[in-house]
């Protein structure tokens, strides 16, 4: 390594990508579930919540699945964050019954929920005995994600996200064993998403790209890929991070205002596939860190969270990422030619409040209806989220997140 860097020389590339074993995207393209259901056995469990369930999309589902000859059990009360308690009732209701694959079909929550169920079954215990990373002891029951909004990207990561009522806040499973087995993405699925629906998960996707493309860089050892399921920046996800943030840029604003637009709908459904990719290798950091007890506190959806404190995160560590900065207003369309590093990193900064701004998200964690005296609190549990807290490419402290959440708290954009 020392003599690396006294001739010069920079270490090889380093990049780690763990995928869906199969994935398909395009317009119509939900009925190929069917097949890839009917490869894996005969009994499918479908993970759905209560408005999905009564609607014309999942009975076509399940009647695709029955035409290929698969008895079929629906789970239609999956909730909205996930509550440890609903995953148990779901695991609860299926004892005596074989299940040879798990759906997920609706957002996060359900397909999440999938993932853990299949855990469950498979290995039995609470979700609570593998929270962390790498705690999934071996394979599980394979998931297919059907997306049907355009945000977590979960249909491509490593990780779940439940909400304990025991802790009073949301921990994560992270492993590769529940990276789904196939990932079917059709955007005609999220033709129906309301505006605020599509601000929320677009934004959600944009933090998981911004995110991931400025994540901490680790040193290369040859157990990384084995010590930790997010290994930060590398060679492989960085491509994919800036191919989705250029989607976000050309269609993120015309899925929310043109809700109908066919071309937008399809852009945001790979972005967010890309954002699902780069977010469970590459990994998020501060922004999601504080959401999670923002959103605790304040009962306001994830995606929004996140995407109001993408402006202060990157501020924050806008010293450690310049270059990426730059890189990102190039994929936003802006003409970096003949700026220095620092005015296109600003530019960047810029560009990323714009897309934030357009989407009409709430400006300050004050709008969320947070209180100057919860701040320090909102501070201190961000760090229940350690493998968020250290993947930021500034090191984290409580003074540095205090300051962090002040800003937010105040508006203060101010770039140092």
């Amino acid at each position: 390594m020392s003599c690396q860097h006294e001739t010069g020389i920079q270490p090889a590339p380093f990049g780690v990508l763990r995928l869906p074993r199969t994935v398909v995207v395009g317009a119509q393209q939900r009925f190929a579930a069917a097949d890839i259901a009917a490869s894996l056995g005969s009994n499918v469990l479908v993970c759905t919540d209560p408005r999905l369930a009564a609607s014309p999309e999942l009975t076509a589902l399940v009647d695709s699945l029955a035409a290929k000859g698969l008895a079929v059990e629906v789970f239609g009360e999956t909730e909205a964050e996930l509550p440890v308690p609903g995953i148990l009732a779901c695991v609860e209701g299926l004892k005596g019954r074989r299940i040879d694959a798990v759906i997920g079909f609706g957002g996060g929550s359900c397909i999440d929920m999938a993932k853990v169920v299949s855990v469950l079954l498979t290995h039995g215990g609470r979700p609570s005995d593998y929270y962390g990373e790498f705690a999934v002891p071996g394979p599980t029951l394979p998931v297919i994600a059907l997306p049907t909004t355009a945000g977590t990207g979960s249909e491509a990561t490593a990780v779940a996200v439940v909400s304990d009522p025991d802790l009073g806040m949301k921990m994560g499973i992270s492993s590769p064993h529940i990276v789904p087995f196939a990932a079917v993405c059709d955007p005609e699925l999220t033709y129906t998403c309301p505006p605020g629906l599509t601000a929320a998960t677009g934004a959600d996707t944009f933090v998981h790209l911004v995110e991931s493309f400025t994540s901490i860089t680790r040193e290369r050892t040859t157990a990384l890929a084995s010590e930790r399921v997010f290994v930060g920046k590398n060679v492989l996800c960085d491509p994919i991070a800036l191919g989705g943030i250029r989607l976000v840029g050309k269609s993120l604003l015309t899925a929310y205002k043109d809700p109908e637009n066919a071309e937008a709908r399809a852009d945001m459904m790979l972005a967010a596939l890309y954002g699902g990719v780069v977010l469970s290798n590459a990994g998020t950091a501060a922004a999601h860190a504080i959401q999670y007890p923002v959103g605790a506190l304040t009962h306001t959806p994830h995606g929004v969270g996140v995407g109001l404190l993408l402006p202060y995160v990157v501020r924050h560590n806008f010293a450690a990422i310049q270059p990426e900065l730059a890189q990102i207003a190039q994929a936003l369309g802006r003409d970096t030619r003949g700026l220095d590093l620092r005015a296109a990193a600003v530019a960047g900064v810029e560009a990323i409040d714009e897309i934030i701004a357009g989407i009409e998200l709430p400006a300050t964690l004050k709008d969320l209806g947070v209180q100057q005296e919860d701040l320090e609190q909102i501070a201190t549990l961000s760090f229940n989220s350690k493998r968020l807290i250290d993947n930021n490419p500034v090191p984290l402290d409580l003074p540095g997140v205090t300051g962090l959440v002040q800003a937010a708290y105040a508006g203060d954009r101010t770039i140092r």
